[in-house]
């Protein structure tokens, strides 16, 4: 009986080890709702998805208003110490009105996949404009698959901590990038051209019934997996423990 019950809580103990560890990455998709980031003065609106497969993405987007005609850089963007949502006019440091890349980072965080329409997708493409979508009519539609990103980068996306900006704003109206501000990315560039303009936090939509939240559902797919395996392990150590007692009886 003694010898039965060890085996049985050794065997339970070791599976829960496992069961919590879980996989680094989960697969799934997120969506976001593209809104005008405040000080953008931009009116328009957009939708993107990203579809998650171990450390390969592909992202579908589209979107209106933006200024006609010319190029807009877009990416998604992730830090661990950032708020993971959308900046506040309130992120204006420079108290200019208007928010700058930089003064948008502590919401969104850092470039960490450029949606560029060919080549490199890094962060190193974050400026790559001839490769971004030029929206005609003020309209993009951005579609791109196996895109290869880093597992934490992943992993973000799934549990609702990237945020995805579309970028490039006419403060001016004159119709293109231009004005006497510099970027704070590129110094060459007028800071219209990397201003951000449109705005949406990925986030996980409810699945069956599954309250995921902002943050995703990771941790409670997690959490769930561990009940299960406790059950069914328990289930089968008491089988061999009434096993035992029956041969015992029958000998």
């Amino acid at each position: 009986m003694r010898t039965t019950r060890k085996i049985a809580a050794a065997t339970f103990g070791a599976a829960m080890l496992t069961l919590a560890a879980g996989p680094a990455i989960a697969d799934g998709s997120v969506n976001a709702n593209l809104q005008p980031v405040p000080g953008s003065e931009v009116s328009g609106s957009g939708t993107a998805m990203v579809s998650v497969t171990g450390d390969t993405i592909t992202v579908t987007m589209a979107a209106m208003g933006l200024l006609p005609d010319n190029p807009h850089a877009a990416h998604i963007h992730f830090a661990a110490e950032a708020r993971h949502e959308c900046p506040v006019i309130g992120d204006d440091t420079n108290k200019d009105g208007h928010l700058n890349t930089t003064e948008g980072g502590p919401a969104y965080g850092a470039i960490v996949v450029s949606l560029t329409k060919t080549g490199d997708t890094s962060a190193a493409s974050g400026l790559a404009v001839d490769r971004f979508d030029t929206a005609q009519g003020g309209k993009i539609s951005y579609e791109r698959g196996s895109i290869q990103v880093a597992p934490e980068v992943a992993k973000a996306i799934t549990d609702g901590q990237s945020v995805v900006v579309i970028h490039g704003v006419d403060h001016n109206h004159d119709g293109k990038y231009s004005g006497d501000t510099k970027s704070d990315l590129d110094p060459s560039l007028p800071t219209e051209a990397t201003d951000p303009a449109l705005c949406g936090a990925l986030r996980a939509a409810p699945t069956g019934g599954m309250a995921t939240g902002d943050g995703g559902a990771a941790g409670g797919s997690n959490a769930a997996l561990i009940a299960v395996g406790a059950t069914a392990l328990l289930g089968a150590a008491g089988t061999g423990v009434v096993a035992a007692r029956r041969r015992r009886v029958e000998a």
